[in-house]
């Protein structure tokens, strides 16, 4: 029953050494902050979840992509057209309400909200995104 113990708690166990690593060296716990992509009709629309994301402080920064060609399936069927696409950088613990707030005013049906865990990056840039969004 020890040895299952051990494994049962080694998630947590380890995820605890991390942080309390990163507290005493000041070094990043990879996964602490994502990026958030979001796919827009047109740039006005972009412009208006992006400011509307910022408002909120659910992002620390958010890049909006030019125009670019999409494909994929709708209702059984293949679609072409165009999207604009933000990059939305924040606090991994933000996703969840910020996945939310977004399907909240998006003007699709089913808005592409999806989330990519950030591993490593500029020590001073991560820092920023700490400082802009707050805790929970």
């Amino acid at each position: 029953e020890l040895v299952t113990l051990s494994v049962l708690m080694y998630p947590l166990l380890r995820g605890l050494a991390l942080q309390l690593h990163a507290a005493v060296t000041g070094s990043y716990i990879p996964g602490t902050h994502s990026i958030a992509l979001v796919n827009c009709l047109n740039e006005d629309i972009a412009k208006d979840i992006a400011r509307a994301i910022m408002d909120k402080k659910l992002a620390a920064h958010v890049n909006i992509l030019p125009k670019s060609s999409a494909l994929y399936f709708w209702k059984g069927e293949l679609e072409e057209s165009t999207e604009i696409l933000l990059l939305v950088k924040t606090r991994t613990s933000k996703i969840g309400e910020l996945s939310n707030y977004v399907r909240s005013i998006h003007p699709f049906e089913i808005p592409e909200i999806i989330s990519l865990p950030i591993d490593q990056g500029n020590p001073l840039y991560l820092k920023l995104i700490e400082e802009n969004v707050p805790r929970d």
